[in-house]
Order: C-alpha cells, then structure tokens, then sequence
C-alpha cells in the first residue's frame, strides 16, 4: 500500500508543479527530481485536497498528437475533446447535433450554404478571440491549397467546401460545391472540425501537436512521452466550468496492469479492457460502464498486392476465417460478431448482407490452386477501442485458421504509433485496423473504401463505381433512397471481399465507485469536465 501511495503522490505531484504554468505552452518533461520537490510540499490536508480535485484517466497508448487537423486516432481523441470544441457538439447519448461554438445556424433549401452565428465573448485559451476570422482560419487551412498529406480527417470534414466568408465579427457563411448531408455531423467530430487558436498556429508553424490551444474545459499543462498527459481547468472558460481542477491521462500500455492501477487507486477510469478483467474490477468494488459500441473491428487484404488483388484468393481467405468462434472466444460476450461493416443500428445497415462463409475445405481447395502458402500480417499491440483484446491477439488467432488451409502466416507487431508508419508504407498482405464512429453517419464508415489516404483505406481498394456511389450518398437527403444507396455500398465491399469485418465491440470501461457522472461517448471519447470525485 505504501508503494502505490508514493507512485500516486508521483503523479499528483506533477499536476501541482505544473499547475502554474500558462495555457499553450511548450510540453514540460516532469523529472523524478523536480516530482520530489514538490511532493515536498504537499503534506497532510493539501495533498488529500489535490487528490480529490484530480482525476486520472488510464489509457493503452500515447496520442499521435493534439492537433485536431493532424491526427486520426482515438487515444489523440480522448484528450482533444476536453481541450477543444468545435462549431456544433453532439448530445451525450447520441450523435444528435447541438449548439457549441455557433449558437444557431441556417441551411439554404439548395444545401450549397450554411451560415453560422457565433458565441460572442469566447477567447481561445491563449487569450485570442474566437471569431469568424477564427473559423475561416481553420477551414481554410483544411482546404486545398493550404491542406497538407498529413490532415487525414480535412477531407472527411471539409471535403464538399468550396470557400468560408466572414460576414461580420460573430457570423460566418460556408459555401459548398456540393450538397453534403452528413455536413452539420462532421462539423461535431473530435478531429478536423475542432477550432484551434489562429496564434497558436502561426506562432508553431501550423502544427500544435504539441502545443494544443483550443476553446474547451480544460487547457494544456505538460505531456511526458510514454507517461502523462496533464490539463488543468480552464478557469476562464465560456461555458459551465469544469467540476474538477486537473485531469491527467495515464499512458499504461498492458491491460492487466490497468486493472491493477485501478484497483490500487492509481487510477480512477480506464479503457480498453476485455472480458477477462471484469470480475476483477467489480470484485475490488469498482464499477464497470457498458454501452453499444458504434464501431468496426476486421482484417484488411491489401488489395494491390498479389495475390491479394485476386478477390478469388481474398474470398478462400476469409472463408478460412469462423468469425463467430473467434469472436466468441476472443470477447466473451462483449463483442457481436460482424455481417456487414455498419453497426446493425445505423442507417443503410441490412440484415441480408453476408460475409464468404466459414469454409475450410473450400478455402484449402482454392488456395491451394492459387499458390497461396504464405503471407505477411501486420498487427498493433495495444487495445483499441472496437478491440478491447489487442490486434497481436486477434492476428495469432487468423494465424491459427490460416495453419488449417495450408497457409503460413508471418506476423509482425507494433506499438500503435509505430503500426500507423508501418501501414503508410503498404509492406503487408494483411493487417487488422478498426474503426469508431465520429458521427453516426454511415458515409463515416463507407467512405472508408473510398479514400486515398493509405491510412484510412488500409486495403488500398479503388473502384470506380463504388466511389461514384460515395459520392451520391453524400448528396442525397437523409431517407429511404439514401439508405439503399449504402446497402448497396455495403453490398459491393462483400462483393469484392476487401475486408473481412470481425465484430462490433461493446463498450466497457472501469471506473472507481467515487467516480460521479463518468461516461465513455459512443463516438469513442471520453468528456471528463463533467465528472467528479465524492
């Protein structure tokens, strides 16, 4: 017990010698020496009062950044969102569009322009003001020529925008080239809809990855690589203040050993867990959140590699594959096996869209026609949030089914921030990503298959129709028509096999039983300003 209240006291040290630096300010790198010396400090009723006023939310990886515009991953998410706001907020239990940074806004029948009017008297948390200058900056940048490779989301956000115009100080006009129905959900999203301070971007030469200055709750103390994220309340905050003075995101990489930091204490909230761990955690007196998970879960072929570009070989591939014995054996409940890539609740899903069947003897036969004796995964090691076992986990069990049909198959794992390098180069045959909803549009998921970023479309698919398809979902108005438009998306990714979608991951986290108003968003983030300690 006296181990875990010194690593404890570590921590909570770092948030008080931190606590006085300015907002937007360069990472600091928290040392042993200076920890010590504010500990130091921080005796009897002090020390308890800091402990009640922060929480420590344990995650399995590092975020790639906080950026909003230049990262595309979930653990960046989770600490973006409690730094920056966009122009609309989804509700708590939906992705229902609310008023956020724009009070109200007006579509014309044409759908080729939004005019929105803004929250007056907000200022970044460096003091700039949040204007419509402010919103034009950030759209512009987003948009060519000014976008850049590495703004993975600019397109899904922006890509049907023609131009900003700042109509007066609070009021600003969004030009479109063409209609985009899903256009006020993406300006909800976690990334490259947030609105990041113009000063900040110019003083960093537009990147704040790690330098984040944003308009929300909480703003930014210090980031240690492989240890801590540390924010402290934004005191001069717009809008209801946060209940609780510091929040710290814990980098701990192994799931049992958030467990461990939960039960000991050490941490108050953690994702990423699986089945297995759950007794455990209620055991200890802690509580565990569930919820339906708006995601994805499935192994990609890299289609432009052969034999890969062979739908042939990548239907016996997936006909290897039971997916519901391995769904049940991976998640034990906490996930539902996947027919089809959107989440059964979501508009365009259909119940008659069917994977290539579990197979052996059919898959072995083709296989072996073809050639195919061998192939290269890649994998990550971390858990994500569509799969709480970790993708090595996932990878070793395909590993086995590909053993039966006579396929040797190589694997190659990660740490998260490594693995989306490794996909950018394209050296694999298959490899395991997911996805989480950003907006409950089902274009959010489909369009996946469509894009050109390598790092999304990991299967590196490319087909004309199909794309020509995306684009007139975009633009037709939510209802029946629009619907069938991504059944019949959904239709032609079964067809050509490009992904063999594996599960749709329930929603579980762990939290202390002091833990008050905690939930975890079906978008995959975690809103803390709310949340508080008794």
């Amino acid at each position: 017990m006296k181990k875990v209240n010194r690593a404890f006291a570590f921590v909570l040290a770092a948030v008080i010698a931190c606590s006085g630096m300015s907002a937007c300010s360069a990472p600091q790198r928290n040392t042993a020496a200076g920890a010590a010396t504010a500990a130091s400090g921080s005796q009897g009723t002090t020390q308890k009062s800091t402990a009640q006023d922060t929480l420590i939310f344990a995650q399995g990886a590092d975020p790639r950044g906080l950026d909003p515009a230049l990262v595309d991953d979930g653990e960046s998410s989770k600490v973006i969102v409690n730094i920056y706001e966009g122009l609309l907020k989804y509700a708590k239990d939906s992705t229902k569009v609310e008023p956020c940074l724009a009070k109200s806004w007006e579509v014309s029948e044409d759908g080729l322009t939004y005019t929105f009017h803004l929250q007056e008297g907000v200022k970044f948390q460096d003091g700039t003001d949040f204007d419509a200058e402010a919103v034009k900056f950030n759209i512009d940048r987003q948009l060519p020529p000014q976008a850049t490779d590495d703004m993975s989301y600019a397109s899904f956000v922006f890509g049907s925008v023609k131009d900003v115009e700042v109509v007066d100080k609070y009021t600003v006009k969004i030009n479109m080239k063409e209609a985009c129905t899903p256009f006020l959900n993406n300006l909800a999203m976690s990334l490259g809809a947030p609105m990041v301070s113009p000063t900040a971007l110019k003083k960093y030469n537009n990147n704040v990855n790690e330098h984040p200055c944003g308009t929300g709750p909480y703003t930014f103390v210090s980031w240690t690589k492989g240890q801590n994220v540390v924010l402290k309340r934004n005191d001069n905050y717009w809008g209801e203040k946060a209940k609780t003075q510091n929040v710290i995101f814990k980098i701990i990489s192994d799931n049992s050993a958030r467990v461990v930091a939960l039960n000991n204490g050490e941490a108050d909230m953690i994702d990423g867990i699986d089945a297995t761990v759950v007794s455990q955690i209620e055991s200890a007196g802690n509580k565990i959140y569930e919820a339906p998970g708006m995601n994805i879960n499935y192994l990609a072929y890299n289609t432009t590699k052969k034999p890969l570009d062979d739908v042939k070989v990548r239907t016996a591939l997936s006909q290897a594959v039971n997916v519901p014995e391995l769904v049940k054996s991976l998640y034990q409940g906490y996930a539902d096996p996947a027919t089809s890539i959107l989440p059964t609740f979501m508009q365009g899903y259909d119940d008659s869209i069917k994977q290539a069947a579990f197979d052996a003897s059919a898959a072995k036969a083709t296989l072996a026609s073809a050639g195919v004796n061998k192939l290269h995964i890649i994998t990550y090691t971390n858990p994500r949030p569509y799969n709480t076992a970790n993708g090595q986990a996932l990878a070793e069990a395909i590993q086995g089914y590909y053993k039966a049909v006579g396929v040797t198959a190589t694997i190659d794992a990660y740490d998260w921030t490594t693995y989306k390098e490794k996909v950018k180069t394209g050296d694999y045959d298959i490899c395991f990503y997911g996805w989480n909803g950003d907006n409950g549009d089902p274009d959010n998921f489909m369009y996946l298959l469509s894009i050109d970023d390598p790092t999304q479309n990991v299967s590196r698919f490319k087909n004309a129709d199909y794309d020509a398809l995306i684009k007139k979902g975009v633009a037709t108005p939510a209802g029946t028509d629009r619907d069938k438009i991504y059944t019949q998306l959904e239709k032609m990714a079964a067809e050509n096999a490009v992904w063999l979608p594996i599960s749709h991951g329930k929603t579980i986290c762990g939290y202390r039983s002091n833990i008050k108003d905690f939930y975890y968003h079906m978008t995959g983030n975690v809103f803390l300003s709310g949340v508080s300690k008794e």
